[in-house]
């Protein structure tokens, strides 16, 4: 029998070591300017930074998860903190983008460790049903971190300068390492949080996640709907909305909270409906890439900077991508089983982070080109040229979303093989229409 209190005590330690890992994701983000003006950084230059972070953490995600069946949560997380620590040490000392690229790589790599092994840990202390809700508090609160990038780490940055702000970065992790080591159990069984297998059948793991069409649908539900959130958090927004829409660096920051906040909001709210409604995980996902692809629509082809109420609407819609693409981690928990589910989850994983690299480097890519090309009148954020780079997002959108049809069709046909029908929206609709009257 699980002690709840103990169970609820290893998971805020954990949701604490996520949240501190998406701390140190997201700095770089508002410190993007004054990482223009200390290495001398073009767009392009700037963008390799979170896109080198962010293709570490996507290569990782397989070989963590696999890792964690094997070694245990808590292992991973304290490496991750470690990690995380000596990368943010680098990047206060470096004075060259080749330095500091070097500390956001061992940033990546420390963060890739986080979310799988946290996630990995539910099954072990709480009950299936709740893993939904808990899926989705682990992600909100993780989320947290952007505020204290946001707030107080941005307050650091400009009162005390680059170096007293990150290595205070760095010292974030190093308590959470501690904290990790001395209070995270793997499971409350001994070794009940490993899986021993041979190389063999570690590859034979990997292949049964991978040949699941559940676990791909997951890869391409994350993929869609946690990018564009990403992009804009991690590197775009916070220059877009300065230099390109005029907001000021106030206003700026407040949207950003508030993109946290609607995360926190709609978190749960997403969790109990996909608890209730497992058969309609793929139409919520659906759902909100349109309305991201809607909000991106209005404000690009807004005449002139955007009005505040269209800038909110779109950072509400860009948030609502996050915990949707929490989704993508149910698909991997209920279509394999908990041996594999650290490797599943590793492969879901990997899904946002690339499509958030991939958009990253080519928003960067198109506004050097049109600065290049002199179309941006000499200013590399000038607002036409944001509008143009920025709807490279559409491509990945639509890619994304195509790929989740395709899929979908066969997780689908695989269900009815064993007897679950899913039936049509329109006759799923009309029947609680009718239930209701």
């Amino acid at each position: 029998m699980v002690n709840p209190s103990n169970a609820l005590l290893v998971w805020a330690v954990g949701v604490l070591a996520y949240l501190v890992a998406v701390t140190q994701r997201t700095t770089f983000g508002v410190a993007g300017l004054d990482a223009t003006e200390r290495f001398g950084a073009s767009a392009s230059q700037l963008s390799i930074f979170t896109v080198v972070q962010l293709l570490v953490y996507a290569a990782l995600q397989v070989p963590v998860g696999i890792l964690v069946d094997r070694w245990g949560p808590r292992t991973l997380i304290v490496a991750g903190a470690a990690l995380m620590a000596i990368g943010q040490t680098q990047l206060a000392i470096a004075d060259s983008v080749g330095a500091g690229i070097v500390g956001r790589l061992l940033v990546g790599a420390g963060d890739a460790t986080t979310f799988v092994s946290v996630i990995r840990l539910l099954p072990a202390w709480f009950e299936p049903r709740r893993m939904p809700v808990f899926t989705q508090w682990t992600y909100i609160v993780g989320q947290l971190g952007q505020v204290v990038s946001v707030i107080p780490f941005a307050a650091l940055l400009s009162a005390l300068g680059w170096q007293t702000a990150f290595m205070s970065a760095a010292a974030l992790s190093v308590l959470t390492a501690v904290l990790a080591g001395s209070i995270i159990r793997d499971s409350p069984l001994p070794g009940g949080g490993r899986v021993s297998q041979t190389l063999r059948q570690t590859g034979a793991s990997l292949a049964a996640a991978w040949t699941q069409p559940g676990t791909r649908l997951g890869l391409w539900s994350h993929f869609t709907v946690q990018f564009p959130g990403t992009v804009f958090a991690l590197m775009w927004g916070y220059p877009y909305l300065v230099r390109a829409e005029k907001v000021g660096e106030g206003m700026a920051s407040a949207l950003l909270t508030l993109f946290v906040l609607v995360g926190i909001a709609c978190g749960p709210l997403l969790g109990r409906y996909v608890a209730l409604h497992p058969l309609r995980r793929s139409t919520i996902v659906l759902g909100i890439a349109a309305v991201i692809a809607v909000a991106w629509l209005a404000v690009l082809l807004y005449p002139g900077p955007a009005p505040l109420p269209l800038l909110i609407f779109l950072v509400v819609a860009l948030a609502v991508g996050g915990p949707g693409s929490i989704i993508g981690f149910d698909f991997a928990r209920t279509f394999n089983p908990a041996a594999r589910m650290g490797t599943a989850t590793g492969i879901v994983n990997i899904g946002g982070f690339l499509a958030s690299l991939v958009a990253m480097f080519a928003v960067g890519i198109v506004l050097d080109l049109l600065l290049d090309s002199g179309f941006s009148g000499g200013d590399l954020y000038a607002l036409p040229s944001f509008r143009l780079a920025l709807a490279v997002q559409f491509v990945i959108l639509a890619a994304g979303s195509s790929a989740i049809f395709v899929v979908r069709r066969r997780v689908r046909q695989q269900m009815a093989q064993q007897g679950v029908v899913v039936p049509p929206l329109r006759e799923a609709l009309a029947r609680e229409w009718r239930r209701r009257r």
